[in-house]
C-alpha cells in the first residue's frame, strides 16, 4: 500500500497563489498517472489536473490559464501552482496516483480562498 501526503493548502485572499505538494511513502513507477482532484461542500470530487509519467499535462477548463501541474519522476512528487485563485476554488484538494486497476489517494489539503 502507497500513503500519498498532501501540503500546501491554506487560507489565501481572491488573486492570491498557492503551491500543493503531493509525497508518495514510497517512489512510483512513472507508469502511474498523477493527479489533483477537489471537492467542494455538496459538489462531486471533479478532477482539476492530471499529468502522465512523461510530463504531459491536462487541465479542466476552471483551471487552464491560471493553475500549473507539475511533477519529479526520482520522488514521484506532484506539485499544482495554482496562481489568481478565486472563491469557487476553495474545496479540498487531494492528490491521486492511478495505473491499470491500482489507485491510491491522499487525505487532502484544505484551500480557502477569501477576503
Amino acid at each position: 500500500q502507497v500513503q500519498l501526503v498532501e501540503s500546501g493548502g491554506g487560507l489565501v485572499q481572491p488573486g492570491g497563489s498557492l503551491r500543493l505538494s503531493c509525497v508518495p511513502s514510497r517512489p512510483l513507477p512513472t507508469i502511474y498517472t498523477m493527479a489533483w482532484y477537489r471537492q467542494a461542500p455538496g459538489n462531486q470530487r471533479e478532477l482539476v489536473a492530471i499529468i502522465t509519467g512523461g510530463g504531459q499535462p491536462d487541465y479542466a477548463d476552471s483551471a487552464k490559464g491560471r493553475f500549473t501541474i507539475s511533477r519529479d519522476n526520482v520522488k514521484s512528487i506532484i506539485y499544482l501552482q495554482m496562481n489568481n485563485l478565486q472563491p469557487e476554488d476553495t474545496a479540498v484538494y487531494y492528490c491521486n496516483a492511478e495505473w491499470s486497476h491500482t489507485k491510491y489517494w491522499g487525505q487532502g489539503t484544505q484551500v480557502t480562498v477569501s477576503a
